[in-house]
């Protein structure tokens, strides 16, 4: 296996959270990268999401609580 596609896997390795599949090992490390691209910008995405979502539902606390609602939410 060659060094790019090493650094390919262990890049997919860690968008994953775990050790892919022994099957990608036989992909391009071209596709790799894609994969772990494609990965990386879905949870970036989500992650944005999730904080909208969170700062719209703090419109329904009351003014004077949402400072201390939102130390206590994302710490």
């Amino acid at each position: 296996m060659s060094t790019e596609a090493t650094e390919a896997l262990e890049t997919l390795k860690t968008e994953l959270g775990t050790r892919p599949p022994e099957s990608f090992a036989r992909l391009a490390p071209e596709r790799l990268a894609l994969l772990a691209g494609a990965l990386r910008t879905e949870r970036e995405s989500r992650a944005s999401g999730l904080n909208q979502t969170a700062e719209e539902a703090l419109k329904l606390v009351p003014a004077l609580a949402r400072g201390p609602v939102r130390r206590i939410l994302f710490r």
